[in-house]
């Protein structure tokens, strides 16, 4: 008899574990999209040599606009010159909106990344301005290019601090 008892109990101990392990909380729900952090960047597609050009960003996070982000920052350097760039930060309008001005003072094509931090999440958009009497290569690849190489490179010679 105690044998019996003994069983029954380890058979209820061994349910218990199971429907435990198999809770309807703890599995994610099918139909919920998981939120992306996206970045409109806009930018215009030319501008000229001394000129002052806005640089603005909408931030989103799904359908919400995120009015608090942790860093939205626009990098810029002359097309083939990385390692001379030049980051600025934004102001944050409090409307999901980040601008900054910035004036090219040398005629090129150049490469601006919109550095932007938010909901623990970094995305950096990549565009491309004509400055003076010069156009952008239509061949995009050498763009893309630069965009893989820069995200080996070392964030730190930019001056951010994540832990703001």
């Amino acid at each position: 008899m105690l044998k019996k008892i003994w069983l029954f109990v380890i058979v209820v101990l061994i349910s218990l574990f199971a429907a435990c392990g198999s809770s309807d909380e703890i599995q994610p729900n099918e139909d919920e999209e998981l939120a992306v952090l996206e970045v409109d960047f806009q930018l215009p597609e030319s501008a000229d040599v001394g000129e002052t050009v806005t640089l603005e960003a909408t931030v989103t996070y799904g359908d919400e606009l995120v009015t608090d982000a942790d860093q939205v920052d626009f990098e810029y350097w002359l097309e083939d010159d990385e390692e001379n760039s030049t980051t600025i930060e934004s102001t944050n309008h409090e409307d999901g909106t980040y601008s900054a001005e910035v004036t090219f003072e040398e005629e090129g094509v150049y490469s601006i990344y919109a550095h932007t931090t938010a909901r623990d999440m970094h995305t950096m958009p990549l565009k491309q301005i004509a400055v003076g009497d010069v156009e952008i290569p239509e061949n995009t690849e050498d763009v893309e290019a630069s965009h893989d190489d820069h995200a080996e490179h070392d964030h730190d010679d930019h001056d951010q601090n994540d832990d703001e």
